[in-house]
């Protein structure tokens, strides 16, 4: 049923598209290839377009985030609604039995072992599908990726659905810890400092690489709407075309706001042919084609004070928020009795900058990807500088304001 509604509703959108439009280039089946073929990019899959100027088929691989949430978010929901179950009515007198989740962990997992091969058996018939064609699936990039895509989501659904219970492995390696050491490395309250840390700091990243996007839109919003509607001088095109383009734009929004944090790290992003667009410079940009998005693109030559100074809040706002969900839970309430020491408080700062630069290393790996080959082999951040960025950012930053708010929170309240 989740692989069913994310193809119909893709089918609805895509058939929509091709009825309104006056020239349609093939008939429903080459509409119908195109829904399966975004279905699947929608998992991650690589496309391959065929009829390029040269003859040589040109992978198709960059993946519109927005894209796939849908499907992800209707197989998370099957997964834990699997092992959540129905609710039963009560009945007085009447043994209420286990509930959600009904046979424990080990039947959870196993039914979402079932939910995952009964997705990716719909998954594997639409690659068949869409197969051939101008546009067709990558089948050996579909069997790479699909199934990873499938199992993360279904895993996550099924985790959610049992009460997100922590690993049992580390929770006994910390027990032997601490029987062995009087000062544990890492204690629990410090492991869950450092992943709040690390999720609220990506979050704060991509937040502000959206911001820096969309500021950069409006710096130039005569451009992106030239780009968006023709000026009347122009010939006007049919407005499913225009919806086209705008739909694709809004699918890769959260693409331009992992731009936009790559950006505001440093690292920048490319698009094609050496290019590289960061604080520092803009140096070797191609000619860009007319769509909304690459209106915010900064003109090339050196980079000025006005660049830095957007670029600047956004890891300033991913290593305060760190510091701060680290300090939050080292002293929980304000002049109280602190849960971490100061040392443990730097361990939880410094695995919360890894956690964030592994978060953002994945989201840059996932927002980029080849549009063609030679000079559109690669478009989007480079996931390993994007990391590394991340990660120095949130250290340099959060360490030590962390241990400041730390302090701060220590000190007695005023008229307490």
């Amino acid at each position: 049923m989740a692989a069913g509604l994310g193809l119909g509703g893709l089918a609805v959108l895509v058939m929509l598209l091709w009825i309104t439009s006056p020239h349609p280039d093939d008939g429903p089946g080459g509409a119908l290839r195109i829904t399966a073929g975004l279905w699947l990019v929608a998992h991650g899959a690589p496309l391959v377009r065929t009829e390029t100027l040269n003859g040589s088929p040109a992978p198709v691989g960059l993946v519109p985030l927005l894209l796939c949430a849908v499907p992800v978010w209707l197989l998370h929901r099957t997964a834990r609604g699997a092992v959540r179950g129905p609710v039963p009515a009560r009945v007085p007198g009447e043994d209420p039995g286990t509930g959600p989740g009904e046979g424990g962990p080990g039947a959870a997992w196993r039914a979402t072992c079932w939910i995952a091969a009964g997705y990716l058996l719909v998954a594997a018939a639409v690659t068949v599908y869409a197969a051939s064609g101008p546009i067709r699936v990558d089948p050996l990039g579909a069997a790479l990726r699909l199934p990873a895509v499938v199992a993360a989501a279904a895993a996550a659904g099924t985790w959610t659905g049992l009460g997100r219970p922590l690993p049992e492995a580390p929770l006994r390696l910390l027990r032997r810890t601490r029987r062995r050491t009087e000062r544990p490395a890492l204690t629990r309250a410090g492991a869950s400092a450092a992943l709040r840390g690390a999720a609220a700091s990506a979050a704060a990243l991509c937040a502000g690489g959206a911001l820096l996007a969309a500021g950069a839109l409006l710096w130039h919003v005569a451009t992106a709407q030239r780009t968006a509607f023709p000026s009347p001088e122009q010939p006007i095109p049919a407005w499913p075309g225009l919806a086209a383009v705008l739909l694709l734009a809004l699918a890769l929004t959260p693409n331009a706001a992992v731009w936009g944090a790559a950006y505001g790290l440093g690292p920048g992003f490319t698009l094609g042919g050496g290019s590289a667009v960061r604080p520092a410079a803009v140096t070797g940009l191609p000619p860009l084609p007319d769509f909304p998005l690459l209106a915010a693109v900064p003109a090339e030559g050196p980079g000025t004070p006005v660049t830095w100074a957007a670029a600047l809040p956004v890891p300033l706002a991913g290593g305060l928020l760190a510091a701060w969900c680290v300090a939050r839970t080292a002293v929980p309430a304000r002049g109280g009795r602190a849960e971490l020491d100061g040392r443990a408080t730097v361990r939880a700062a410094a695995l919360a900058a890894c956690g964030c630069g592994a978060a953002m290393a994945a989201l840059a790996a996932c927002a980029g990807g080849p549009l063609g080959t030679g000079a559109l082999a690669h478009l989007g951040p480079d996931w390993r500088l994007t990391g590394a960025a991340a990660l120095g950012w949130t250290a340099v930053l959060g360490v030590p304001a962390a241990l400041a708010l730390r302090s701060w929170r220590l000190r007695p309240v005023r008229g307490h």
